[in-house]
């Protein structure tokens, strides 16, 4: 698995401003849509509409609502990717693929539950979830087939390849290639399985490292023709850095978070650590509704990072974490996501999910008078600051509240006791 002992060095982005200019510029013709972070509500004239718009355009993609498949069990073949689209998912992930899927062996049982309740009670509600399963192991071919085949039937729907690679320029450029030819919409770059093949430069083990994942994202926006959105890891201490890297680097989007390097537990009769496989088990993915709010703070940091760096540049951020109501998606947009994707969700509630999600979300826009996405993408980004401003703001606030109270409102509040004292709080100073 990934190491965590990962110390960020310091960032010395080489040009790759340049760089990013020269991939937006060949691709152009995707017609971005600007990393905007705008507060305010309703349409035309400050109402809003009857009806909220969910549907959103991110980098020249056009989805019916925010609400994304993410690369997992969900998006894992034509079946399954083919009843998202018909329940009515915005876009979809495929799970990961790479050139050679016979290196990809699972084991079972590799998925383990964490519960609300007394020693983790089986009737307590799924707070947490750990996997420790791998990318895909159906073979390319077999995957590229059924790329293609969901294009021809759904070709107004949005269907991402997610795609990871030994480090390989070769590799990389093959399988993109590969990829591409079936029609999908766009690539998300899997720079964050954090288990699993590290000893091969795949997954996190690239995310973790600034140069390395500076080189990859070369090779890959050098060869690419449609948007490429980064997919982060939070097992890193500072996640603005590999985000930075990939934006400069020429990819047209950040996707944060992948799941955190866990350890769900130990079974208290048996002494062995979960999930067991014939009696031992390794550190895996963490995901699920436990994570959400530290997938907010990452996603808070990369927007904050994204405004103050790129300004109105043409990137976009897809938040991951958690996210199993409307008002989790909600809170991911007000930070500045352009798109939620679900994962750990779906395999708990199944694909219709995503109509409560729309509903839901739809109810919080009509609460505050907002039309679209964009009414309110990013206007709680600017409420965060620093502790050192926290204590300057409430010293501020307390000093007026106490100048607002200084001093006698009206006659009636003249005492014979304290006469004196009430007159001097009337005296200018």
């Amino acid at each position: 698995m990934a190491s965590l002992s990962f110390a960020p060095q310091p960032l010395t982005c080489r040009n790759l401003d340049s760089r990013a200019r020269s991939v937006q510029s060949r691709r152009r013709g995707v017609g971005f849509c600007n990393f905007k972070l705008v507060a305010g509500g309703g349409g035309e004239n400050g109402s809003a509409a009857a009806e909220p718009d969910l549907s959103v355009t991110v980098n020249g993609l056009k989805m019916p609502n925010p609400f994304v498949i993410g690369s997992g069990p969900p998006g894992t073949n034509y079946t399954v990717m083919k009843r998202a689209f018909d329940e009515g998912w915005g876009a979809v992930i495929a799970k990961t693929v790479s050139l050679d899927a016979a290196k990809v062996i699972n084991v079972t049982p590799r998925y383990a539950k964490l519960r609300a309740g007394a020693n983790g009670s089986a009737k307590g509600q799924i707070i947490g979830w750990e996997n420790i399963e791998l990318i895909s192991d159906r073979p390319l071919e077999i995957m590229l087939q059924e790329f293609k085949q969901l294009k021809e039937e759904y070709p107004d729907r949005i269907l991402i390849a997610s795609i990871m690679e030994e480090y390989s320029k070769s590799g990389w450029e093959e399988l993109i290639d590969r990829v591409e030819q079936t029609g999908i919409d766009a690539l998300e770059i899997n720079f964050s399985c954090p288990h699993g093949m590290p000893e091969r430069k795949m997954g996190a083990a690239v995310g973790q490292d600034c140069a390395l994942l500076e080189e990859v994202c070369g090779w890959i926006n050098a060869k690419a023709t449609v948007p490429v959105w980064a997919k982060m890891t939070p097992n890193i201490t500072d996640i603005t850095q590999p985000a930075r890297v990939a934006l400069k680097s020429g990819c047209e989007g950040i996707a944060a978070i992948n799941t955190i390097m866990s350890v769900m537990g130990i079974n208290l009769k048996t002494l062995r650590p979960e999930p067991c496989v014939e009696g031992y088990s390794t550190p895996g993915g963490y995901s699920s509704k436990a994570v959400h709010p530290i997938a907010l703070g990452k996603v808070m940091n990369i927007a904050k990072m994204m405004k103050a760096e790129f300004n109105d540049e043409q990137y976009s951020l897809s938040g991951i974490g958690g996210a199993e109501t409307g008002g989790d998606a909600a809170e991911f947009i007000l930070l500045g996501a352009s798109t939620v994707q679900v994962c750990t969700g779906v395999m708990m509630h199944g694909y219709p999910m995503v109509k409560s999600l729309c509903e839901e979300l739809k109810d919080f826009m009509r609460t505050h008078d907002f039309s679209s996405i964009e009414d309110f993408r990013g206007a709680s980004l600017d409420y965060f600051t620093t502790h050192t401003d926290l204590v300057r703001r409430q010293q501020e606030a307390i000093q007026q509240r106490k100048a607002v109270r200084k001093g006698l409102k009206s006659d009636k509040e003249w005492t014979g006791d304290g006469f004196v004292e009430e007159t001097e709080s009337m005296v200018s100073n």
